[in-house]
């Protein structure tokens, strides 16, 4: 028996322990920092899973028109994951994210981030930042995405002109 290794597991958890209620409120701030940021910015995503019952370090989102796997190459400097844990080495749809309703196309526009411990808010606010950038780019090269954009704009200048 490791009786060192032993002792130090049990230091371990206490001092985890410790910190655990307030660490996982931080992770949290930290997720919906990310995830109001997203929101504001880019329209026609969704948040893959119940935003209450989860781990609060993470977070799955779906970006309609966008590949998840030409997301994760255009953002190399950024540690992220595409798909659901169950199913991240392959290139099939989640059968997670399908189980919970999610379209083929938005499955495999999914992209998982994984906030911890020594995660900041200088970090988040940088992903953020180079995710939208990066939707957006690879949102102007879709051309189902231009035609889903350029509808919904003659919508709304339908509305503008009818009367109230």
């Amino acid at each position: 028996v490791n009786v060192p290794g032993v002792v130090g597991l049990g230091a371990a958890c206490r001092l985890a322990s410790e910190d655990m209620t307030e660490e996982s409120a931080r992770i949290l701030g930290l997720r919906e920092r990310l995830r109001r940021r997203l929101e504001a910015e880019l329209d026609e995503i969704r948040f893959n899973g119940d935003l209450e019952r989860r781990l609060p370090g993470n977070l799955n989102v779906s970006f309609a028109c966008v590949e998840g796997e030409a997301l994760l190459m255009s953002l190399k400097d950024v540690a992220l994951s595409s798909g659901s844990a169950c199913t991240s080495a392959s290139l099939e749809p989640s059968h997670v994210l399908r189980a919970i309703g999610l379209r083929d196309d938005l499955a495999h526009g999914s992209i998982r981030f994984g906030i911890g411990r020594f995660n900041d808010e200088r970090e988040i606010d940088y992903v953020a930042e180079r995710v939208i950038s990066e939707v957006r780019r690879l949102r102007e090269q879709s051309p189902v995405y231009r035609k889903l954009r350029d509808a919904r704009r003659a919508e709304a200048a339908r509305s503008d002109r009818s009367p109230a």
